[in-house]
Parts: C-alpha cells; sequence; structure tokens
C-alpha cells in the first residue's frame, strides 16, 4: 500500500490502479489475517505470491496467530511444511495423513510429490 501515491485511500479495479494476482492475494490475506480469527481457511492463498513473500506470511501466522486453527490447502508443497497436520488426497480420498516429517519418511505419495516440487525449483 506504501507504493500507491494514495496509500490506504487508493482507488482500485475500475477507473483506479489494477493490481495483479500477488497484489490481490496479499490485500485479501491482510484482510484476513488483521482480524485474528478462531479458524481461517486459505484456500490456496498464496499461489500467487513470490516464495520470499509466501516465507514472510507464514512466518507471521505461526508467530501472531498461534491460537488460530487454520485450514490449508495448497498445490505448492512447501507452504505445508509448517502445518501441524497433513491429509494428502487423491481423487477425494485420504490417502495419506501426518506431520510434513511424518509424511517424509514415510517415502510415500507426499514424499514423491514433495521431492518433484524441490527438484523442480
Amino acid at each position: 500500500m506504501n507504493a500507491f501515491k494514495n496509500g490506504f485511500d487508493t482507488i482500485i479495479g475500475e477507473g483506479g490502479v489494477t493490481l495483479s494476482g500477488g497484489q490481490k492475494q496479499r490485500i485479501a490475506l491482510a484482510r484476513a489475517l488483521i482480524r485474528k480469527p478462531k479458524l481461517l481457511i486459505l484456500d490456496d492463498a498464496l499461489s500467487n505470491v513470490d516464495s520470499d513473500t509466501e516465507i514472510k506470511i507464514l512466518d507471521y501466522i505461526k508467530i501472531k496467530l498461534i491460537d488460530t486453527a487454520i485450514v490449508l490447502t495448497s498445490n505448492r508443497l512447501s507452504v505445508l511444511s509448517f502445518c501441524n497436520q497433513i491429509y494428502v488426497l487423491r481423487e477425494g480420498k485420504i490417502i495419506e495423513t501426518g506431520s510434513h516429517m511424518n509424511l517424509i519418511r514415510q517415502s510415500g505419495e507426499y514424499y514423491k510429490l514433495f521431492s518433484n516440487q524441490m527438484l523442480l525449483k
């Protein structure tokens, strides 16, 4: 918001500033996080942010929202590594469950997907 000429008073959208996908996601996320909810549902909410911003957001969530229950979906498995419990789905069915480290140790589907994503980085 500091980058915009009128800061928080900047008009966004039609007749105003056009935002990138990442900017839209960060603003929507900021609106949710500022309320410090008891339950926060993030449906692939970090897909359009770069990895540095992703790390900052996840660090904020870990520190500031410690009492918040979070349901997080993501195709980027690096986002899930901080979760207490991960559910791996295939065709709508749970095929694996556990913490990031437990799932890595099992060397199952999560491990394969995570390894492939790390190789692509």
